[in-house]
């Protein structure tokens, strides 16, 4: 039986002036991505430097990081460690940036931001003050709005930039992925499901649904859409709502089953008052973006925005900005 490589404890006298953090980066992209080639094409590298990369850093820290044959891909136990070690260190990066004193001329101006609902994410907060810290001149004006409506005032170019779900590209929009959130199929604690013991896939497909007005197909929210037709879902939409918050109060009230995001249902598990139904894996991947339009002049508190936002974006991964 082959055995899992393991690190050579005489290799890892490495001296930390002699580590190319670069190396790091493009493992954690590895990791993130769960393969060479499409961590290459995150990164706009090609295939086999992704490749050289990960093999230099194994020769550097002398062991193997990651098993990939026949579709296995899984990490060591010296590649979890090396991992764990360039998450922290991507976050005293961002931390060193803040700290630094930058040496450009005064940003001041009303930064208007068009933004989704239940945005959570801790590097984002932690982006977000060390914005500030940088520009303080820089006066805040956040609206909270659907996305749909978020899309059609930057096309309008009414305001600069936005925060919102854009599913396909809209013609005259740039975007830059921002966050994936991952949909789960939740009952509420008075739904006939919620105390059942076992819960399988053909107990949900008669079973009533909550939707957002969004989930459509062509809509911002469409692959939930896709993924009920795929699985034959029969029963009756019996709530709909552009808001998050109403359709979790729908769902606790009993009146169907729906998607949620995963980040926002963990309180009311543990709590009781959801209940994560089949299956384990999540339903679908949506991603969130920051967005604006090409051909709109940005002032230079929105340009100052755009510019921190595109370093907070390279240098942390996506896993680490969800939650």
């Amino acid at each position: 039986m082959a055995q899992t490589p393991s690190r050579n404890p005489t290799r890892l006298s490495l001296a930390p002036e002699r580590m190319d953090w670069n190396l790091l980066r493009t493992f954690m992209f590895v990791v993130q991505e769960r393969g060479v080639g499409r961590a290459g094409e995150a990164l706009h590298l090609s295939q086999p430097a992704v490749s050289q990369a990960l093999k230099r850093l194994e020769e550097s820290v002398g062991g193997v990081l990651l098993l990939r044959r026949n579709g296995e891909f899984r990490l060591t136990a010296l590649g979890e460690e090396i991992h764990a070690i360039a998450r922290d260190m991507y976050g005293t990066m961002a931390r060193i940036e803040g700290a630094a004193v930058h040496s450009q001329t005064e940003v001041a101006g009303t930064l208007r931001l068009l933004m989704m609902s239940k945005v959570q994410s801790t590097a984002y907060d932690e982006f977000l003050a060390q914005f500030h810290r940088r520009h303080p001149m820089v006066e805040f004006h956040i609206d909270v709005q659907q996305s749909a409506h978020i899309l059609d005032a930057l096309s309008r170019r009414v305001p600069a930039l936005g925060i919102c779900l854009c599913r396909q590209p809209v013609e005259g929009l740039q975007r830059r992925l921002f966050l994936r959130h991952r949909y789960a199929v939740v009952c509420g604690r008075r739904h006939p499901l919620f105390s059942r013991r076992r819960v399988g896939m053909e107990d949900l497909l008669q079973q009533n649904f909550v939707c957002f007005a969004s989930d459509q197909l062509g809509d911002t929210l469409s692959p939930l859409t896709i993924f009920r037709d795929q699985q034959g879902f029969t029963g009756r939409i019996v709530g709909t709502s552009p808001s998050v918050e109403e359709i979790r109060r729908m769902v606790v009230a009993g009146l169907g089953l729906s998607f949620l995001p995963e980040h926002l249902i963990r309180q009311d598990v543990m709590e009781g008052e959801l209940r994560r139904l089949l299956p384990d894996d999540c339903v679908a991947e949506i991603d969130v973006f920051l967005t604006w339009h090409g051909l709109r002049k940005l002032h230079p508190a929105e340009q100052a925005f755009l510019n921190a936002f595109e370093r907070f974006a390279r240098r942390t991964p996506l896993e680490m900005r969800a939650g």
